[in-house]
């Protein structure tokens, strides 16, 4: 048990979170738990629910906030540094200041002694595109106009705010250091289209 260090809760989310805890069955103490479940554009998701204090899993952080208890992993713990629990009109909402992180990249390995655009290819399909697959998101070669490649961002890449991260830290420091012939990476995607690209492209 400890004193809050990590979340924060409004008194009006917390006077709400405790009269549903209060509803709870049963004599047990209940607390709420929080856990970081992925992901969705530069926001984290989040499963919130009611858990006997009882069965708090084995490296969860408890923290107290006026007789609430309230548990997460002690894994999340960074990702929800500075985060507070809100009462918003749609409901209870979390007010995080962080954001996941780029896709992680490796250099690729394998020939790239083609042509240039058969190079770019190959380090789009070899490495860049696997990595943010993961994200829901993929990247296609436009053009190459000298030593400039165009790529268009695709799927969750689409319109996600991540996406200039993701093309400068990771897609075309890839692109860049594997092919020295080449000297940047331009984002041709048109990230403005539709309310939630991403989704408007799975209608399709």
């Amino acid at each position: 048990m400890s004193e809050p260090t990590v979340l924060s809760i409004a008194p009006d989310a917390l006077d709400m979170v405790r009269k549903l805890r209060d509803q709870e069955p049963g004599d047990d103490e209940f607390a709420l738990s929080i856990e970081v479940t992925g992901f969705s554009g530069p926001q984290f998701t989040y499963e919130l629910a009611f858990v006997a204090l009882a069965d708090k899993k084995e490296g969860w952080v408890e923290e107290r906030y006026e007789g609430l208890a309230i548990i997460f992993p002690a894994e999340d713990a960074e990702k929800l540094e500075g985060s507070s629990l809100d009462l918003t009109e749609e409901g209870l909402a979390m007010n995080n200041p962080n954001s996941p992180a780029p896709p992680e990249m490796s250099a690729p390995s394998g020939d790239l002694t083609g042509p240039l655009v058969e190079r770019v290819e190959q380090v789009l399909t070899q490495q860049v595109n696997p990595a943010i697959a993961a994200h829901g998101g993929g990247a296609e070669l436009v053009s190459v106009d000298g030593t400039i490649a165009y790529l268009r961002l695709s799927g969750g890449c689409q319109g996600c705010g991540l996406a200039e991260v993701t093309l400068k830290q990771g897609i075309e420091k890839i692109i860049l250091e594997s092919i020295p012939d080449l000297t940047q990476v331009v984002d041709v995607t048109d990230h403005a289209s539709g309310d939630n690209p991403y989704y408007e492209s799975q209608k399709k």
